[in-house]
């Protein structure tokens, strides 16, 4: 067996692979050194004549995109409206994807009714339920959270059931055989198991929802950020779609960092 691995018993011990995440200091630097590669390649780009016809480089972003939307206040409101609709689209369908996870994870002829429904809806692309949610919910906000809580929803309760289905059935065999009942089994065995499960769900519902903000804005607004790249779009303003795919980025990627913290304080116990 070991021969099948490349290990010689006669060779030295080796080290075994750590899979931690290592130095903060180092992790920092590599992050930074990371995003500014990044930023000095879209420079680079931007700068020959057939792509930075399309891909406007930092220069123009900064000095005229940015400047020209945050004078006229409307860069703020973009992201305020955005923001706004992402969290209540995201915040309701974490509050709804949890019990129903459970439920389907709990219950198996539960399970057997929802699950169909659930994964013909993942294979349909936000974009597509546009018009129906425009024809039930109007223009207004309730039609643009309705569409980023479908997405998010999906994606969460799919990752939480995988949570539910795959807690260590000792754990379970174990409660049974010190006399634990049904109750005390799902809520001290069931759901602290599968808590971690519940948090990265919630980091992918985030980010779900943020890559549905622009379809859901196509329902007809005035302020946010997917109305700001589909108005720049329009009259070519390519400083203006890439400043409004920043931001998104940027929100995306503080949200996540936040969740991410507060995965990592409320699972120290593991």
């Amino acid at each position: 067996m070991a021969s099948i691995f490349g290990y010689n018993s006669s060779s030295r011990p080796r080290k075994l692979k750590d899979f931690g995440e290592g130095s903060k200091k180092v992790r920092n630097f590599l992050m930074a050194t990371s995003l500014i590669v990044g930023i000095m390649m879209w420079y680079v780009l931007s700068q020959d004549r057939v792509i930075g016809v399309i891909l406007a480089g930092p220069d123009d972003v900064i000095q005229k995109a940015l400047k020209e939307e945050w004078a006229a206040g409307r860069l703020q409101k973009n992201i305020l409206y955005s923001l706004t609709r992402v969290l209540s689209g995201w915040g309701l369908a974490f509050l709804a994807a949890v019990p129903v996870a459970f439920l389907m994870g709990w219950y198996n002829k539960f399970k057997n009714i929802v699950d169909p429904w659930l994964q013909l809806l993942r294979t349909i692309p936000p974009i597509a339920l546009i018009p129906l949610v425009i024809l039930f919910m109007g223009i207004g906000e309730e039609a643009k959270i309705i569409v980023i809580f479908i997405t998010s929803f999906l994606v969460m309760v799919v990752t939480i059931y995988q949570g539910v289905r795959n807690v260590d059935r000792t754990l379970v065999k174990a409660a049974y055989t010190f006399g634990a009942g049904d109750f005390d089994i799902f809520f001290r065995v069931i759901v602290p198991a599968s808590f971690p499960y519940i948090l990265v769900a919630a980091r992918l519902g985030i980010s779900t929802g943020l890559t549905t903000l622009i379809a859901a804005e196509m329902t007809g607004t005035i302020y946010g950020l997917g109305n700001m790249i589909q108005e720049a779009q329009l009259y070519f303003r390519m400083d203006k779609v890439m400043l409004g795919i920043i931001c998104i980025g940027a929100i995306g990627f503080f949200l996540d960092r936040i969740l991410l913290l507060v995965e990592k304080r409320l699972t120290r116990w593991l």
